[in-house]
């Protein structure tokens, strides 16, 4: 068994490892700090790889095989995984999330994620953790018991209004614009979600309540398991032909209930996306 300063030797390295590309040290502090095997279940652990959509079980349960950048499955017939650090490293920094938050973090799988966003906002802030279903929504938490400004909820996160935030994590994909989401957001709020085509790719929206409107931009490329109750058939299809065609990098607003205009990247039902600035 390895000693605990092994272990956060490790964690540094692999801190240092995901969140390389944020330059970011509090999203690196959160990640060399919070223990992600606690999160994982009992070793030996299912590794996803990409190349052929398999797992890889690793030689033992020694940590030191979780603290790489990879998936480790969390019900792998389901698809359902712990996810790519360095994604995540991405995503948290672009959410720039500071002490004293109000996070709401959507699809929290079994809560490793949402200690990362406690860390971040620390004792001052609070996180509400959803998730659909009742086996990982428990799982989270009883790993989360030691972070106690979170709270857990086991419940669909597309039914019904949420509460005011001032950052929304979604770790489920859409292929829409779900408008509470956006709606529960305070003034100078973000959003980001996923939002793939029906090919299940596409890419992180994050999305910021200015007062006047919404800006928008695309994170980074992403493909995630799709989330209950926010799939259209018509949007999918549609987003799906504009990441073909491209041009995703230069979105800059999201428009609601208003027709489109010569600015638009992508049309949904209700819903738009805008080369343009808001102003």
């Amino acid at each position: 068994m390895r000693s605990e300063a092994n272990l956060e030797q490790i964690r540094a390295y692999y801190a240092d490892l995901v969140t390389a590309a944020t330059g970011d040290p509090a999203v690196r502090k959160a990640f060399a700090t919070v223990p992600r095997e606690r999160f994982l279940g009992p070793g030996p652990w299912k590794v996803f790889v990409w190349a052929d959509g398999q797992y890889v079980t690793t030689p033992s349960d020694d940590p030191v095989f979780i603290y790489q950048n990879v998936l480790i499955g969390l019900k792998p017939e389901e698809g359902v995984n712990n996810g790519d650090p360095s994604l995540h490293a991405r995503m948290l920094s672009a959410l720039n999330l500071s002490p004293g938050e109000t996070v709401l973090h959507l699809g929290c799988g079994t809560g490793y994620y949402t200690a990362l966003i406690a860390e971040l906002v620390g004792e001052d802030g609070s996180v509400l953790a959803i998730d659909i279903d009742p086996g990982l929504a428990e799982l989270a938490r009883t790993n989360l018991s030691p972070w106690q400004h979170v709270t857990v909820d086991c419940r669909s996160a597309t039914d019904g209004a949420l509460p005011a935030a001032d950052a929304i994590y979604v770790n489920a994909g859409t292929n829409m614009v779900v408008r509470h989401w956006v709606e529960a957001l305070n003034p100078g709020g973000r959003l980001l979600f996923p939002l793939l085509g029906d090919s299940g790719w596409g890419a992180n929206l994050l999305v910021t309540n200015t007062g006047p409107g919404y800006a928008a931009r695309f994170v980074n490329r992403a493909a995630f398991i799709a989330c209950v109750g926010a799939q259209s058939a018509e949007d999918g299809h549609v987003l799906d032909k504009a990441f073909r065609s491209g041009g995703w990098d230069t979105v800059c607003s999201l428009h609601l209930d208003t027709p489109p205009d010569d600015t638009c990247w992508v049309a949904g039902q209700g819903w738009w996306l805008s080369t343009a600035a808001m102003h």
